[in-house]
């Protein structure tokens, strides 16, 4: 019972060794372009080639036959010759156990010359035996010409072993290549579909953890956003509530609208959301700082209804705004004006924010320095080569800053 499962075991073994094998070699034959795998089958046959010259074409050694005619319990037949003759027995039965007479077996000799040879007699004291006595010459030249032809029957069985061998090998390397051939052809359309599956799913994969690793680093960017805003508008109510009662409850009502626009943008922290809700954040925000700046502060938005429902990553609106306030109209004694204009160019949604406030590096600044970058690395990250963030000059005093996105409905 033990032996018969060990055995089963083993067959198993060498039967999930075998599908392991034909496995691994079509999946490497399926891997080759076809032209590959004519050109491999081309050099294997020049190869098999060589090889079969070298292993099957070489000299011929010298190989001794024994003709025994025994093997149905017929009596052997010895032949000698030597200087006296020709010894024959035609059929000396030999004894139980004795080592049989070794002779050469002779194919047919050549033509000799005819010999006067004397009456044929028995030997005494043989029965059976034969004595052909010939001249001495003659006899050794019957001696050479039979050793010869064993020689050359030998020789004629060995080439017929190489050539028999050499047409094995030859036909094994064919079949080889035609099983190669018959395996790409068959197994390949399956081999190549689970590769592409598998190649797919290592893709999907991949893409799926790059989008989580993308989305969490755009999470972060966006918590980076500086709220500096907030904390001046709630000294403005502090300080207007002893001042400016009314006021300060206009700034209050403003605040809590702002704060209702923005939470829930926080809250959900999606990767992409839509121009009209970046443009009532941006708006709710200006009405807070209008409050601060009264006519320091002039606002124009030009965003269509159409266009309030195409995709657009969330919070860099608000932080394109932020610059223009914070470093280019806040810093200008008599403020200035702000202009938020969208529309679509071809296939792209195009956002510009101008102001006409101090410019480049007029005033040193105090901030962190990160918030176009991460406009840029979210931008990046979204969309690659088809999105573009430009800030220049504006005219004639000024900075316009333009986001361009592929155009597309929010989901």
């Amino acid at each position: 019972m033990e032996q018969g499962r060990t055995h089963l075991s083993t067959v198993g073994s060498i039967l999930a060794w075998l599908h392991r094998a034909f496995d691994a070699v079509a999946t490497w034959v399926t891997q080759l372009s076809w032209w590959k795998f004519l050109l491999f089958a081309s050099l294997s046959l020049i190869a098999a080639t060589i090889l079969q010259d070298e292993l099957f074409s070489g000299p011929v050694e010298e190989i001794v036959v024994h003709d025994e005619r025994n093997g149905r319990g017929r009596p052997e037949t010895q032949i000698m010759i030597d200087d006296r003759g020709i010894h024959f027995n035609p059929g000396k039965q030999r004894a139980p156990g004795a080592p049989a007479a070794e002779a050469p077996a002779a194919e047919a000799p050549p033509e000799l010359p005819e010999v006067p040879v004397a009456p044929v007699a028995p030997r005494p004291g043989a029965a059976g035996d034969v004595h052909i006595p010939l001249p001495p010459q003659i006899g050794e030249e019957l001696s050479i010409a039979i050793e010869q032809a064993v020689e050359d029957a030998a020789e004629q069985k060995v080439t017929r072993y190489h050539k028999q061998a050499s047409t094995w090998f030859r036909s094994f390397v064919l079949l080889l290549l035609i099983a190669l051939f018959a395996t790409k052809a068959l197994v390949g359309g399956k081999k190549r579909a689970e590769l592409q599956s598998r190649e797919a799913t290592e893709a999907a994969e991949r893409e799926s953890m790059h989008r989580q690793l993308s989305e969490a680093k755009m999470q972060m960017m966006q918590a980076q956003v500086e709220p500096h805003f907030l904390f001046n508008t709630l000294a403005s109510v502090e300080h207007l509530i002893e001042t400016d009662p009314p006021r300060a409850s206009a700034m209050q009502r403003s605040l809590i609208q702002y704060l209702r626009a923005v939470l829930p943008q926080m809250r959900d922290n999606n990767v992409v959301t839509n121009l009209g809700r970046e443009a009532d954040m941006v708006r709710a925000y200006l009405n807070l700082l209008k409050m601060r700046m009264e006519e320091r502060l002039t606002v124009s938005m030009e965003v269509p209804e159409y266009l309030r429902s195409a995709a657009f990553p969330p919070m860099m609106l608000q932080s394109l705004v932020e610059n223009a306030i914070k470093h280019g109209l806040e810093c200008k004694p008599e403020g200035g004006t702000l202009r938020i204009f969208a529309d679509v160019v071809g296939e792209r949604l195009r956002v510009i924010v101008s102001d006409n406030g101090v410019g480049f590096g007029m005033v040193p600044s105090t901030g962190t320095g990160t918030g176009l970058t991460n406009i840029r690395e979210r931008l990046k990250m979204l969309f690659g080569e088809r999105a573009t963030l430009r800030i220049g000059p504006n005219e004639p005093t000024g900075v316009v800053a333009t986001i361009e996105v592929p155009y597309q409905p929010a989901k």
